[in-house]
């Protein structure tokens, strides 16, 4: 590759300067709350909207929160008494609760409330809930009575004559709502509610899910197909099967194939269907709609839906969540596994929902024992709201057998299932404890709990039709994960573990679990005890979670780890794809210390292995250990770096199909000379105008970076690749990029008036609006864009241009 200087007259340097506004949104610190007394006469602060169903009482009540607890909390306002309700006549607004069972609240009103309706439906209890009121200065005890339903079983759902009660009455209530003339759901509350009905065997409600099953059949959408259309086809898919009407299956495969064609080149769904490209736009991938989705091709396939592009979509996705078993719960989108928590908005209940639909053992059991430890504090979190992580919790934990689902409906699921369901037998969604609502208010959530009801009939294959691939629980195992999702909530994070000693933290580093190890590692790195000789013993341990672990540990040492380094670069040599990439993170944590291992990680991201890693995310992940600005070993200074094995290792990294991998590039670029950057020019280049197939939201910081490098050295093909860009830009933040890649085409001067007649067909373009992007946005870019084309046109600068060959 040679660099060719084109020569024009009577120009030497450019000097334009151009001051451009980005109109951007203004954010707000959150404020927090004040808890009220009510006792005391205050009021439910101003804006603080979520209120609760308390059960079978037919009232609903608010109580404080904070932080996603509710643990401060030691009062229930009463917002609301439905008439002829168990508590009409009883509870009245503005009445407010101070415990229950005769005491206090003493540790979490909403939990505390939710353990008293269990007992109270228990024969024992004999529905009698007792509640300590207070009503205008004075408190007593009162009395709601409830239906007497039973005691959940040591199996529950399964074994378990409450769990039969709960969900027959349920449906029936939910029949009568289905069967009104005024019956309107969003489709994902629609098609679940169908599926609560159709999953009872009941040949009662037949007509009514037949009726649902033809609306699913002719539905359709413009916008957030992805989120609707996997529920819509698990409902047709299923109805099939139970039922064997085949009139369904002209909606049921039109719809499977537009899924099936709205996959993404690498297997992922976002937000909508992919863009002509193959590419997804907005956020990129979604995991939340896109494994409903897997799930419901697996089902249509099953239903006699036959496709190569159907075979070909499940493929490619499943692909991708393969890589997640083991590792931690499936995340947002194409980013690392997620170990905060065990699961994710629900994902690894689909997960493990999925894999045992294809049979496949592992998957299904990681992912199904992430959701039995996974309860309490984790199950309110979630982006947007927990609506998922409720929906997919006990199909997730039934994969592993009715003892787990028992000890996790011990742990956490009956008292929330039971403070959920109203005293119709309905249900409704009752959010994350925050003051204000998540993004599901009011929806109607009776399917999504009854389905988890009705695992013990085993008629869908979503209620378990299928006999699970993963290992069957004895009590035992079961509550030893239950312990492992302990220690943890959104306000206090660190405590727990903070409390165990340095024996007990080295011990969790064995743990089955990605998060119990990093809650561990993470504890042991905020200590100042000297562990580098036992942390550097279990890198040779004879388990494959310890030494896991002991990556994950010497990481959080950061720069006192440097003893471990030779001990890691053994590691680093492993057969084990995921150790060798905990061990790479733990030498970009030590730092400096560990820059000796540099030329061995840039080796090993020069390969591929298309058979074990078919989408490089050992060089994905080699990229930011090395390059990344703020952690990586070379993120900063290339001194000492052989230049060779650089340029392999970045033309190789800058064809990796995630966005984000490709940015951290972008330090390279900052800290090479242009004489060494030139021979990476044609990669530099390329990169800029292939866009990568996957990590949409970051897929723009290496392109920029590309085109400010050739806009700063004048290179000419700088120019069409930045007027390309402008043109076909993901339009997600494109409000503040466009004005970056104008300050680019500035910098070219008068050279760039030949893009002048396309910028004027793109200004005209952004004043006629862009689908699915605010109009202000569109007409900030279109008057961006003029003012450059004015001082492109009045420039008299020629700078000298280069040329890539």
């Amino acid at each position: 590759m040679r660099l060719r200087i084109l020569q024009f007259p009577g120009t030497t340097c450019l000097a334009l300067a151009a001051f451009l506004v980005v109109p951007g949104p203004l954010f707000g610190a959150p404020r927090k709350m004040a808890m009220p007394d009510f006792t005391k006469g205050d009021a439910i602060p101003e804006g603080a909207t979520h209120d609760w169903t308390l059960g079978a009482t037919g009232a609903r009540g608010w109580m404080y929160s904070d932080k996603l607890v509710t643990a401060d909390a030691r009062q229930i306002r009463i917002t609301k008494v439905e008439k002829g309700s168990p508590a009409d006549g009883i509870l009245a607004v503005g009445d407010v609760i101070l415990g229950v069972g005769g005491k206090p609240f003493s540790y979490d009103p909403r939990t505390e409330m939710g353990k008293a309706l269990t007992e109270a439906e228990k024969e024992s209890g004999r529905g009698a809930l007792s509640l300590i009121r207070w009503r205008g200065g004075k408190t007593e005890t009162v009395v709601v009575k409830l239906p007497v339903l039973g005691t959940y079983s040591a199996t529950a759902p399964y074994d378990c004559p409450k769990s039969k009660r709960i969900f027959e009455q349920g449906c029936k209530a939910l029949a009568e709502r289905v069967a009104a003339p005024s019956y309107r759901q969003n489709p994902i509350t629609r098609s679940l509610n169908a599926l609560a009905l159709l999953a009872g065997g009941n040949p009662e409600y037949l007509p009514l899910v037949k009726k649902e099953a033809k609306w699913a059949a002719g539905y359709s959408a413009d916008s957030f197909q992805t989120w609707y259309y996997g529920y819509v086809t698990m409902l047709l898919s299923e109805y099939v099967m139970a039922t064997g009407d085949k009139s369904v299956m002209p909606g049921l495969r039109r719809l499977a194939l537009e899924a099936a064609n709205g996959q993404s080149i690498v297997g992922s769904w976002g937000h909508r269907f992919a863009n002509p490209d193959g590419r997804l736009g907005g956020y990129g991938m979604m995991n939340a709609p896109g494994l409903p989705l897997t799930t419901s091709l697996i089902l249509a396939r099953e239903a006699g839906v036959t496709d190569p592009k159907l075979d070909q979509a499940i493929k490619r996705s499943t692909r991708l969540m393969r890589f997640y078993v083991g590792k931690g719960a499936v995340p947002y989108g194409d980013h690392r596994p997620w170990i905060e928590t065990h699961e994710d908005n629900g994902k690894c209940g689909m997960a493990a929902v999925m894999f045992n639909l294809l049979g496949e053992a592992e998957g299904a059991k990681f992912f199904s024992q992430m959701s039995v430890a996974s309860h309490g504090p984790e199950r309110d979190t979630g982006h947007t709201g927990n609506f998922f992580n409720i929906l997919w919790s006990l199909p997730g934990v039934a994969q592993s057998g009715p003892h787990a689902t028992g000890a996790w409906m011990k742990e956490f699921g009956a008292w929330y299932f039971d403070l959920a369901r109203r005293w119709d037998g309905t249900f409704l969604h009752q959010g994350p404890p925050a003051m204000g609502h998540d993004k599901y208010p009011g929806w109607d959530c009776t399917g999504v709990y009854l389905l988890s009801y009705a695992m013990p009939l085993k008629k869908l294959y979503l209620t378990g039709k299928r006999k699970s691939s993963a290992p069957q629980l004895d009590p035992a195992a079961a509550q030893t994960l239950i312990v492992d999702g302990r220690g943890w909530s959104n306000r206090d994070r660190n405590s727990f573990y903070d409390k165990l000693s340095a024996e007990e933290l080295i011990s969790r580093l064995g743990s089955w679990s990605p998060v119990v190890r990093e809650r561990a590692a993470m504890a042991l790195g905020r200590r100042q005890d000297d562990l580098m000789t036992q942390l550097i013993r279990l890198l040779d341990a004879p388990d494959l979670y310890t030494r896991y672990g002991a990556c994950q540990a010497i990481k959080m040492q950061r720069g006192r780890g440097g003893a471990a380094v030779p001990a890691l670069l053994k590691t680093f040599r492993s057969d084990d794809l995921w150790l060798r990439i905990l061990a790479a993170e733990a030498l970009a944590g030590i730092g400096e210390t560990a820059k000796a291992a540099v030329p061995e990680m840039l080796e090993r991201l020069t390969k591929s292995d298309p058979k074990n890693d078919p989408r490089n995310m050992e060089q994905r992940y080699l990229s930011f250990a090395l390059f990344d600005r703020r952690g990586g070993l070379i993120g900063r200074s290339l001194e000492g770096v052989d230049r060779d094995l650089l340029a392999k290792a970045v033309r190789a990294g800058l064809q990796n199909e995630d966005g984000r991998a490709r940015g951290s590039y972008g330090s390279v670029y900052a800290n090479l000379s242009f004489e060494e950057v030139k021979p990476l020019l044609p990669a530099i280049h390329k990169a800029i105008v292939e866009p990568a197939p996957s990590g949409i939201m970051f897929a723009d910081v290496i392109r920029l970076e590309g085109l400010r490098l050739l806009g700063k050295h004048r290179v000419k093909e700088g120019i069409d690749a930045c007027v390309k860009y402008t043109r076909t830009q993901n339009p997600w933040a494109s409000e503040k990029r466009t004005p970056e890649l104008m300050k680019i085409l500035l910098s070219y001067g008068a050279r760039a008036k030949s893009a002048v007649p396309e910028l004027k067909q793109i200004a005209d373009g952004f004043d006629r609006g862009e689908k699915n992007f605010p109009r202000n946005l569109s007409l900030d870019k279109a008057r961006v864009v003029r003012e450059t084309i004015r001082a492109i046109e009045a420039s008299r600068e020629y700078p000298e241009l280069m040329r890539i060959e």
